[in-house]
């Protein structure tokens, strides 16, 4: 067993910071969190959104009215779009600096609230902006209050203190990680999330499947990160074909959005290393790729490469999804093969080749994983030395 080889003098940080308000129905207690904002002296917020899912989820019907009466001033930037560029925040932040705002609403998937942590704190540090911030110019320690409304169920950015956004000229898609990114609260409403199509539905839960696979094989990672990526995979194994085929299955949007969350305090905890640090350069060339899809394409390839340092626990983790398993080292390839199939069974079956990348993109992209601020930090705690040719064959084996 895994346990009897983690070092118990090893101390670990046990990361689960903020309030999250978890269930069907969590949508109402909105009203209470703007009371405690307006009970501190906030009286002034920004909402962060992208172009419609804030209306069409059905949040925006509850939030408007509770603005109103508790007569709230507020500004709106709905203009985030998938994988969200410093622009946006820029373009965000002027709109919350010129409206005099001191708190900040996210409402959406991880763009908008990722973009939302990232206003946080250029409303504090009025003389930066998203670039610095992004390539590491500066290490905010404050931000203003932020509040998470989640309309998916993959990134855990509700409950963890990371943030990406996309610097497009340079093709560099870095990740931050500030304790200060944490949102005060969240809410996890499973209702708001019925009108996520089947790519989206398939692209979101992806990405929580992946945060768990890296977060407890990290040199990072700790029984707890294990646990919770042990219980995010068996939900997932079992409640992603039932939202799959019925959109509406409350339940199965339920414990997908519960696996999710698990997710990103997993990854809170353990962190990321070989699978989220060779997407990022995927859609910052290609901001089309849905980066839920991005990571299935490298999913089983990075699965093959590290499986042999971390048979035991891979093993455990993907009992519910590829059983029998007895955790040696021989098993990488079998692993390997019974995740893509499981991943194609649900209907994750892009690979690089179908996002337009060929063996000629390789030497750029294996460049922008070494290279982009803050992915290098990721590749330091994969289980296996991230070398340039690691990095190359698990692009090769992909596409």
């Amino acid at each position: 067993m895994w346990e009897t080889k983690i070092n118990p003098s090893k101390v670990f940080e046990l990361r689960c910071k903020n309030t999250t308000y978890f269930g069907i129905g969590s949508i109402q207690k909105i009203k209470d969190i703007l009371e405690v904002l307006k009970n501190k002296g906030i009286d002034n917020v920004i909402f962060i959104t992208g172009k419609g899912s804030y209306k069409a989820s059905g949040a925006w019907d509850v939030v408007k009215p509770i603005l109103d009466e508790l007569d709230l001033k507020y500004s709106l930037y709905d203009r985030v779009g998938p994988n969200p560029t410093v622009d946006m925040i820029d373009e965000a932040t002027k709109i919350g600096r010129e409206s005099g705002a001191k708190a900040v609403v996210g409402i959406g998937g991880g763009s908008p609230i990722d973009t939302a942590k990232s206003v946080a704190v250029l409303l504090k540090y009025t003389d930066k902006n998203a670039r610095e911030l992004y390539e590491q110019k500066f290490i905010p320690e404050e931000a203003v209050p932020i509040i998470a409304i989640n309309l998916t169920h993959g990134t855990g950015t509700e409950v963890d203190r990371f943030a990406v956004a996309t610097i497009p000229e340079k093709n560099y898609k870095p990740a931050i990680a500030y304790d200060c990114l944490y949102p005060m609260y969240a809410i996890d409403d499973p209702a708001l999330m019925t009108k996520l199509d089947k790519k989206q539905t398939i692209a979101v839960t992806v990405d929580a499947l992946n945060h768990i696979t890296e977060a407890a094989t990290t040199l990072a990672a700790s029984p707890y990160s294990i646990l919770t990526a042990k219980e995010t995979v068996r939900l997932i194994v079992r409640y992603l074909p039932a939202a799959v085929n019925d959109p509406l299955n409350l339940v199965a949007r339920y414990y997908l959005l519960y696996a999710s969350a698990l997710a990103g305090i997993s990854f809170d905890n353990g962190l990321l290393h070989l699978t989220h640090a060779l997407e990022h350069p995927l859609s910052a060339v290609k901001p089309e790729i849905a980066h839920g899809l991005g990571l299935g394409a490298i999913l089983p390839a990075v699965i093959k490469a590290i499986y042999p340092a971390t048979a035991e626990i891979l093993a455990d983790v993907y009992s519910p999804m590829v059983p029998g398993l007895k955790g040696l080292p021989s098993e990488a390839e079998y692993v390997s093969q019974k995740v893509e199939e499981w991943l194609f069974n649900v209907g994750c079956t892009q690979k690089l080749s179908d996002f337009g990348f060929t063996k000629e993109d390789i030497p750029t992209l294996v460049n922008l994983a070494k290279t982009t601020p803050s992915l290098d930090g990721l590749l330091s705690i994969a289980p296996i030395e991230a070398t340039e040719s690691v990095i190359e064959k698990i692009y090769v084996e992909s596409l």
